[in-house]
């Protein structure tokens, strides 16, 4: 049994929140930045340009790449031979979000009760998804995620004989109804499988997957890779204003399901698609 305290934990988190919303990891970066080259149209090349040098003085400066620096999203595999000490991890996990949002001087977007709405001024609580893994380590991925694209974002109960074709006509009326509102060039993460709550988690935790690595199970990574380029014959574009190039990725993550169901839950990230991993 591994002792791990919780002030470990909140320094790695407060760190980074903060690096997810300085830099954009590796994988997005180099799709943004390669994007200018595929782009056809002269406006949707100047968009992508002001996007890279968005990136440049974001990194630079130290300041965060977009004004909405999301709200928290927090996945926890934690190793079942470790044993957390110090505070209560929930607690700890927030205490990290808050000191992140304050000393980083991110954009506080949360409100304490969705109806009345005021606002909480530390961007506390996140939202926290555990899972219980093998070993004696914690990996935490950090996914701040903005509501722009957020809400363009749908889950759809699907009748098992809609198969793969209905998959894609759903993911593609999502994307067609988003439009320019979720600020594209977009990444889009796609759950499918599991229950009415597991194809949302599936589709969020499909965006902080490596866009360099693609789906290990051959027939999702040739769905990936038809969607992408069914995606970028919309004609959306940059901004939303016509192009080549509507989507950077799409990443696909499934799940066993019920005989009598095909839930399917799409994610619809912005190009600041900001996720950041550590193991402790």
């Amino acid at each position: 049994m591994r002792n791990l305290h919780t002030d470990e934990i909140i320094k790695n988190i407060k760190e980074m929140c903060i690096e997810a919303n300085y830099k954009l990891a590796s994988d997005v970066e180099e799709r943004v930045r390669g994007a200018y080259d595929q782009e056809a149209t002269a406006l949707g090349k100047q968009i992508l340009g002001q996007l890279a040098e968005n990136l440049d003085i974001a990194s630079e400066d130290s300041i965060p790449i977009c004004q909405d620096t999301g709200m928290a999203i927090i996945f926890i595999k934690l190793g079942q031979d470790v044993h957390i000490e110090g505070m209560d991890l929930e607690d700890a996990v927030n205490e990290g979000i808050r000191q992140g949002y304050e000393e980083g001087y991110l954009r506080k977007s949360v409100v304490g009760d969705p109806l009345i709405r005021i606002n909480t001024k530390d961007n506390t609580p996140g939202i926290i998804h555990y899972e219980i893994v093998a070993g004696d380590r914690v990996e935490i991925t950090v996914a701040p995620k903005g509501f722009g694209s957020e809400n363009m974002s749908r889950v759809y109960m699907l009748k098992p004989s809609d198969g793969v074709e209905g998959v894609k006509r759903a993911v593609l009326e999502t994307v067609k109804l988003a439009g320019p509102n979720a600020c594209p060039p977009i990444v889009v993460g796609v759950g499918i499988g599991g229950s009415f709550e597991k194809c949302a988690v599936l589709s969020k935790k499909a965006l902080t997957r490596s866009m360099d690595t693609s789906s290990p199970i051959e027939h999702i990574r040739e769905l990936e890779d038809e969607l992408l380029l069914e995606i970028n014959q919309l004609g959306i574009g940059p901004g939303g204003f016509g192009g080549k190039v509507t989507a950077l990725g799409v990443n696909i993550e499934t799940y066993p399901t019920h005989i009598a169901g095909l839930p399917v839950a799409i994610n619809i990230c912005c190009h600041v698609n900001r996720h950041v991993s550590r193991v402790l």
